[in-house]
């Protein structure tokens, strides 16, 4: 499956379906991260039911904490 994820051209297994298995994929941790799909923001508790789709796209944003 291709996606494009902030702007760049990603491509992955079939076997990821959900959000939630993208950032599993991705090792992003759900609490520190904004996923927009396809321009529509979701909620986390959209990330285990959100299908992806060939041609998706996504903007993700990381959170890094520090000081």
């Amino acid at each position: 499956m291709k996606l494009t994820i902030n702007g760049q051209n990603m491509t992955f297994s079939n076997q990821i379906i959900h959000v939630d298995q993208l950032l599993k994929e991705l090792d992003l941790k759900v609490k520190t991260v904004v996923v927009e799909l396809n321009r529509h923001i979701l909620t986390r508790e959209d990330h285990d039911e959100a299908v992806l789709k060939d041609g998706d796209s996504l903007e993700i944003v990381h959170f890094v904490g520090g000081g």
